[in-house]
């Protein structure tokens, strides 16, 4: 008798399944295509969704829904006050038209509708060993607004003082607001967060929930590092907080940065992307002189803000990145502790060294991130036959972005090379026209050259390696 129950509720659900879910399935997997062709701009990641919508129509399309879905461009547009600035309404640029890179400065122009702005200075910070006693000092002069927004900041050595700084500064009645990722600062667990908010600094965490309903943003993270003081000086670059970047002090596992100290008319570019992010998050809009005064020339360095994320519309640090190499002429010095470009900028790179630029790339002996280390090892093939060269940088891991065009033109900022930042990360770089400050970053990237990685290293490489590596390539999309 238990055996006819059995097969009886598999005749039935069998019954079910063909009368009602493979239609639904079908209709479905037929729905989640359509909204995928209209909206998915990268044809392979379209056919990828599609091909497991088809496959699994409920588990597929359900995953589409969490992880496929740009809720968050759809979310900033709302918040957008105003239309955008019109192309041609953006203000002058400080770049001379004469000057080879013009065209660089008008295509930046465009994507960002942001104007170049003369009269900066950019001092080089290397190591938390410099950075973190420089921010701790203007935090503890700051007298009516600090900033901060940071993929990583802990509670420990390096952190530890910077919080107790910023706890200082609002308790004497300075405007401090800190906006932390919600990923990289801790999901479960945010010693940080816990600690300001408990000491009643206003403290936010960027896209981050516990809620089953927002695990869409689980893959979208602020990789952003700025510290504004007072609206007219602030911090900028690569670099996270945590003892790791104390590298003086002989972490177990020392990384190595570059960040800068920024002063001059930029400044109001970052806390403009600050003012914004923050709005984002907490609704909170920053006005007035407190967070915006006026700002008088520091230096003689060109400089502009470019923002980019899954907010845009197209990928502009990416396409930044592929103006410049298109308008090399002379050099092209790249330095990034993860290189997995796509075809696009390997090609562009290709393309400069055929034409007689001088490209160099200065990549870690060894990352943080074996996965990447492999699929880079497989990417980078068609940069040895163009002429391209590519070092190592030894041992300690150095975690550094930056760019030099020419011996002028620079790119810091919190950008790697590689899809998740150029598609999936909320970014925030800087150009800098200025020859002293390219001098001086293509010394660093001298001083940190070690020996060449060739086109025969690669091919000596046993069979398993190279096809460990051609593996872990396939994943570059989402690295």
């Amino acid at each position: 008798m238990f055996g006819l129950d059995i097969f009886w509720l598999a005749e039935v659900f069998g019954l079910i399944r063909a009368a009602f879910l493979a239609p639904l399935g079908f209709v479905l997997a037929l729905g989640t295509s359509v909204h995928i062709v209209l909206h998915k701009r990268d044809v392979g990641a379209a056919i990828g969704w599609i091909g497991l919508v088809w496959l699994a129509p409920f588990a597929g399309a359900a995953l589409y829904v969490v992880f496929g879905v740009n809720r968050v461009r759809r979310r900033a547009r709302l918040l957008r006050e105003g239309p955008a600035v019109p192309r041609g309404g953006v203000p002058a640029s400080a770049v001379p038209q004469d000057d080879p890179l013009a065209p660089l400065e008008r295509a930046v122009r465009y994507l960002t509708g942001r104007p170049a702005l003369a009269g900066n200075t950019l001092t080089v910070l290397r190591n938390g060993d410099a950075t973190y006693p420089a921010m701790r000092e203007a935090i503890a002069e700051a007298r009516v607004s600090v900033a901060l927004s940071t993929y990583i900041l802990r509670d420990d050595a390096a952190g530890g003082p910077i919080i107790a700084a910023l706890i200082a500064a609002h308790g004497r009645g300075v405007a401090v607001r800190v906006l932390l990722d919600g990923i990289g600062s801790g999901y479960f667990f945010s010693p940080a967060y816990r600690r300001l908010r408990e000491a009643g600094v206003p403290v936010a965490r960027f896209l981050h929930s516990p809620l089953p309903w927002r695990m869409p943003f689980l893959n979208l993270r602020s990789h952003k590092k700025v510290l504004l003081i007072d609206g007219a000086r602030g911090f900028t670059g690569g670099m996270n907080i945590g003892a790791e970047n104390m590298v003086a002090t002989h972490p177990r596992a020392p990384v190595r940065d570059t960040h800068f100290a920024v002063a001059g008319p930029v400044i109001g570019q970052l806390a403009g992307a600050f003012a914004e992010d923050w709005a984002f998050v907490t609704g909170e809009e920053l006005a007035g002189p407190r967070w915006f005064p006026a700002l008088a020339p520091a230096g003689t360095a060109v400089a502009r803000v470019i923002t980019s994320g899954p907010d845009e519309d197209v990928e502009k640090i990416e396409f930044l990145a592929l103006q410049a190499i298109a308008c090399a002429r002379h050099s092209v010095h790249v330095m990034t502790p993860y290189f997995l470009p796509d075809e696009r900028l390997v090609t562009a790179l290709a393309l400069a060294a055929m034409r007689g630029v001088a490209v160099d790339i200065l990549l870690p002996e060894r990352s943080n991130h074996r996965l990447v280390d492999w699929a880079t090892s497989a990417n980078i093939g068609p940069l040895f036959a163009a002429g391209c060269r590519l070092w190592r940088n030894p041992a300690p891991f150095d975690h550094s972005k930056i760019m030099v065009v020419d011996g002028t033109w620079c790119l810091i900022g919190s950008a790697n090379w590689d899809m998740r930042s150029f598609r999936l990360n909320f970014e925030l770089n800087m150009e800098v026209f200025h020859t002293d400050l390219a001098a001086r970053l293509q010394a660093l990237m001298a001083a940190s050259q070690g020996p060449p990685l060739t086109a025969a290293h690669l091919a000596a490489r046993p069979l398993p390696t190279r096809l460990r590596d051609a593996v872990a390539r396939l994943m570059l999309p989402y690295l």
